[in-house]
């Protein structure tokens, strides 16, 4: 009975491969960058891990855009050797055309789209009162 124990604590504790957002270790206040990591899931966000594939700066920069850079390469193996993507991960590579889209990033944008519309349509009927007063002016 005790060498099943110990092999179950030992599966329980092996745990797996998993791809995810790892934080970068910038001493920057309120400026995020993110790491893409091979990293074992048991560990810390910003913890130990095995692998660095890529990064990911959420801030947009002076054209608007946010970067990501990904080692394809290595996704392909890690992804090979059975490793787990994390949401936000799978979202990025749906988005770069790695993987197919997210549903919830189509979801999430639609609802975007039709929350900018109401405030357009909302927005335009205060306009022609602003109009006036400022062309009386």
């Amino acid at each position: 009975m005790v060498h099943l124990s110990s092999l179950l604590l030992k599966n329980y504790h092996g745990g797996y491969v998993v791809i995810r957002l790892a934080l970068a270790g910038h001493k920057q206040a309120n400026r995020p960058f993110y790491r893409i990591v091979a990293a074992n899931n048991k560990r810390a966000r910003d913890g130990k891990y095995i692998e660095q594939l890529g990064t990911f700066d959420p801030l947009p920069n002076i054209y608007n855009e946010k970067l990501v850079s990904f080692n394809f390469d290595r996704i392909k193996y890690w992804i090979g050797c059975g490793a787990h993507l994390t949401k936000p991960v799978a979202k990025l590579l749906g988005l770069s055309g790695f993987f197919p889209l997210h549903p919830m990033t189509v979801t999430e944008a639609e609802r975007r789209r039709a929350q900018a519309k109401l405030a357009e349509t909302a927005g335009g009927t205060e306009d022609p009162q602003q109009e006036e007063k400022q062309a009386e002016v």
